[in-house]
């Protein structure tokens, strides 16, 4: 039973190694790379508008609370 695990082990890692090496130099990888980064820029860019919202929310309800004393 320990034998068959290393060896679905051992291919597996070698799948990724051949998946890793397509994505990295086969047909459309500039295309992927491309891709990747903007889902990244998108991802950074929602993220800072989230932070700027819930900062802008928390300031709107600090000073609407002290114009209430």
């Amino acid at each position: 039973m320990e034998f068959s695990e290393k060896i679905k082990d051992e291919l597996e890692g070698r799948i990724k190694k051949l998946e890793n090496f397509v994505a990295d130099k086969g047909i459309g990888s500039k295309q992927l790379e491309k891709a990747k980064n903007a889902q990244r820029n998108v991802n950074l860019a929602v993220f800072a508008g989230s932070l700027i919202t819930i900062a802008g929310i928390t300031l709107w309800a600090l000073r609407s609370n002290n114009k209430e004393d």
